[in-house]
């Protein structure tokens, strides 16, 4: 990777990434919520991707971490499911969606 990841950029390419084929029913908010940088939501409908700073008020699923980890899942260097075995990864709510995470992004 040729520039430094960052949860600021992170933030702003999400929705350029978004894969809106896998998306399909899908209408659901994932808060990130990050020990050591800014909180962060997605807010994912059918066709469309936005990305917010802060919290919702009623996510779907809430994915806990640090920005190591996120930087290192967001990159490929670390699977999501290792993070979550490690401990490095807490999933509250509909934990289910955390699954289908993946296929909404293109790398």
């Amino acid at each position: 990777m040729t520039e430094q990841l960052t949860i600021e950029k992170i933030v702003q390419k999400l929705p350029a990434k978004f894969n809106p084929e896998q998306a399909g029913g899908l209408n659901v908010v994932y808060q990130f919520s990050i020990h050591d940088a800014d909180d962060f939501y997605l807010s994912i409908s059918e066709t469309a991707c936005t990305s917010t700073y802060g919290n919702h008020k009623d996510p779907d699923i809430t994915l806990i971490m640090d920005e190591t980890t996120l930087i290192r899942v967001i990159s490929g260097e670390q699977d999501g499911m290792s993070a979550f075995m490690k401990g490095q990864l807490r999933a509250e709510g509909n934990v289910m969606l955390a699954t289908r995470l993946g296929k909404l992004f293109k790398r």
